[in-house]
């Protein structure tokens, strides 16, 4: 069952997806050669209890964190621990927020340091992606519009496309339906209406899209262990445009400062 939101409910939502921006860019500041992954979380954690809200993916499932903090070729779901960032490395960092009863969830990935051009590309390329399946998200569009959008602008340049893992509605729950994929068929899917709120969230691989679990139950890297880049919004469908819900822009300020 789609559960479909009044516009007071997608406030919240709102909400709590800008706290999660904040988040992010409380974090961003932090995001240095040296710095280890689990110093971002416990910053990410006591930032968001500090807001009155509790972090949306601590104990979900399972995961014993507050951030999925995801390097190089991990693709999501990376467990904050003792590893340093280093020069050239790229990390995904996705978080969530449970503020009034409502999840927000967004994620950007960040560079450490100097990164080589390719690898710098792949993010910007991944970022455009989900503007692209964002134009497709209004109403009398569908599921599958989203996924052509993103997978036709991305394979262009000879990226794999994850097809394992998908975005999904959001709510009062992290994960409802429908599911988003990041690949599709035009015209195909679930019929987008007003009052979904869905979290579109390409997971973009340098090479192959194939991917594999870690031993932990939790990390997905890419099978050839090149890099991967994800970025993740939420957004209401509405008539003509898409509302974004969360946003990019308290962290575009750290990183260009």
């Amino acid at each position: 069952m789609i559960q479909y939101k009044t516009d007071k409910e997608i406030c919240l939502i709102k909400e709590s997806s800008l706290l999660v921006g904040k988040t992010l860019a409380e974090v961003a500041k932090l995001i240095r050669p040296g710095v280890k992954t689990i110093e971002l979380d416990k910053v990410a954690e006591k930032f968001i209890r500090d807001h009155g809200a509790v972090p949306g993916f601590k104990g979900y499932g399972g995961f014993p964190n507050t951030l999925c903090i995801s390097v190089n070729e991990q693709v999501v779901h990376g467990i904050p621990d003792k590893r340093e960032l280093k020069d050239g490395d790229i990390v995904s960092i996705d978080c969530g927020t449970i503020l009034n009863g409502f999840y927000g969830d967004s994620a950007y990935t960040f560079a450490v340091g100097e990164v080589d051009n390719e690898t710098l590309l792949l993010l910007e390329r991944t970022k455009e992606s989900l503007y692209k399946g964002i134009e497709m998200a209004v109403s009398g569009k569908r599921i599958g519009d989203i996924g052509f959008e993103i997978q036709n602008y991305v394979e262009q340049f000879g990226y794999g496309v994850v097809r394992d893992l998908v975005g999904h509605g959001l709510g009062r729950n992290l994960h409802e339906k429908p599911e988003v994929p990041n690949y599709g068929k035009r015209g195909t899917g679930v019929k987008l209406k007003e009052g979904m709120v869905l979290a579109i969230e390409p997971m973009i691989n340098l090479g192959t899209k194939d991917i594999i679990q870690e031993k932990d139950g939790w990390t997905i890297r890419t099978v050839d262990r090149k890099p991967s880049a994800h970025f993740e919004h939420d957004v209401a469908i509405r008539k003509g445009k898409a509302e974004i819900l969360s946003t990019f822009e308290y962290i575009e300020e750290v990183l260009n400062k």
